[in-house]
């Protein structure tokens, strides 16, 4: 179907309406995970992309004080560069804030496997945040608060006038001068319990009323709430799970890791339970576990010295004959799968192993090991932490 000039500036604008619909707004709280369909390398490339940009604030908040015109303008040159959005008053910055939203999902995906790695995520996207909103205008910043559903009331000129002692003598710092030039907004005591309890508030009949640069502080109050429950990311956690086992959204059925894939992903933390245990385990724990399983002394050995050698598979493929007691299974193990599906057909009688080794299968055996061996052999060329946290990352995100 072909469009006139007309027709198509006008799907063109119905497109582009539609799409600031999904981003009133630069600036959320990232409340709904993103629901579209993106490449692996634009995934990778988000991931990339916004870890750089929190490293930089990280870097920042270290060597400059905190929303200071230096760290500021240092920031805002930052941001510029990697084109992540700092301004709500752009019409054309649809892919600013898609990029900004789903990076953000991403790197939470990444970084809340531990309680060190959510801390550090949750520190940055905080000062990340706190910068950003303290650039929007007072109106953008009441439009942003009736966005998130924190409806803080401005109060009038006149209102602030006829309160002016009250509010320069219970919020510390504030002259009556200072008082004048500051905005002040009506907040219910339940949102500033925290400047209540400190006495750095004026109430009046149920309500607080707080000086612009402690909304500040009770937003971000807000949005770390609801970040570091994101994190601790059940339901949101729980629909990634959904949708890589193919239950949510376009329902793809993902190929789980190849035994290669597994050896040469980044191993296991405390608290996973992904790897391969002959990779990924202290030589002694695996011969204590391998006791336990009731191997023989001689087959302990044997493994172990095919873990040693750095033949993984090999290994593995020993453990199998020793557990199924097959003298040679006569094929490589390549998936963990496949390590299943032939223990279940041996065990039930349905197949009767090979007693000779293949060509096709010998040659298999060879290059894995020399693949395991080389991957195990090669040094990194990252030299700093930076890169080599960048490294782990494209690793990471990276499929076969």
């Amino acid at each position: 179907m072909q469009f006139s000039s007309a027709q198509a500036r006008g799907k063109h604008l119905w497109l582009s309406g539609d799409r600031r619909q999904l981003y009133p707004h630069s600036l959320q709280f990232y409340l709904e995970p993103p629901t579209e369909n993106i490449s692996l390398s634009e995934f990778e490339s988000l991931a990339i992309d916004r870890l750089k940009l929190l490293k930089t604030v990280e870097n920042l908040g270290v060597s400059y004080v905190r929303n200071s015109d230096q760290y500021n303008s240092k920031l805002v040159s930052e941001l510029r560069k990697l084109k992540f959005p700092y301004k709500a008053l752009a019409d054309d910055d649809y892919e600013a804030r898609r990029k900004d939203h789903i990076s953000h999902f991403i790197l939470r995906l990444a970084y809340c496997q531990s309680e060190e790695l959510r801390r550090w995520f949750l520190q940055q996207e905080m000062d990340l945040f706190r910068y950003r909103f303290s650039q929007l205008t007072d109106n953008l910043m009441q439009k942003f608060m009736e966005h998130v559903d924190l409806s803080f009331e401005a109060i009038s000129e006149d209102l602030k006038n006829e309160l002016a002692s009250e509010l320069s003598t219970s919020t510390p710092g504030f002259t009556m001068s200072k008082v004048k030039e500051q905005m002040f907004y009506k907040v219910g005591l339940a949102d500033a319990v925290d400047l209540f309890r400190a006495r750095r508030v004026f109430i009046k009949d149920g309500f607080a009323y707080v000086p612009f640069k402690d909304i500040v502080a009770i937003v971000l109050n807000n949005y770390r709430a609801k970040l570091s429950k994101a994190l601790a990311f059940d339901k949101g956690y729980a629909y990634s799970i959904r949708h890589n086992y193919g239950k949510e959204g376009k329902r793809t059925d993902y190929t789980p890791y190849s035994c290669m894939k597994i050896i040469m992903s980044n191993p296991p933390s405390q608290g996973d339970y992904h790897g391969c245990p002959f990779r990924h385990s202290d030589p002694e724990l695996l011969k204590q576990k391998l006791q336990s399983y009731k191997i023989p002394p001689s087959g302990i050995t044997q493994i172990l010295d095919l873990v040693k050698g750095m033949h993984y598979q090999l290994a593995c493929q020993k453990y199998f004959e020793l557990t199924h007691d097959v003298d040679d299974i006569g094929f490589s193990l390549n998936h963990p799968n496949q390590y299943f599906t032939e223990s279940q057909k041996l065990l039930s009688g349905g197949r009767e192993p090979k007693k000779e080794v293949s060509n096709s299968g010998n040659t298999q055996q060879k290059n894995n090991s020399q693949e395991s061996m080389n991957s195990n052999s090669t040094p990194t060329s990252s030299n700093t932490t930076t890169d080599a946290e960048l490294e782990g990352l494209e690793a990471y995100f990276t499929e076969d």
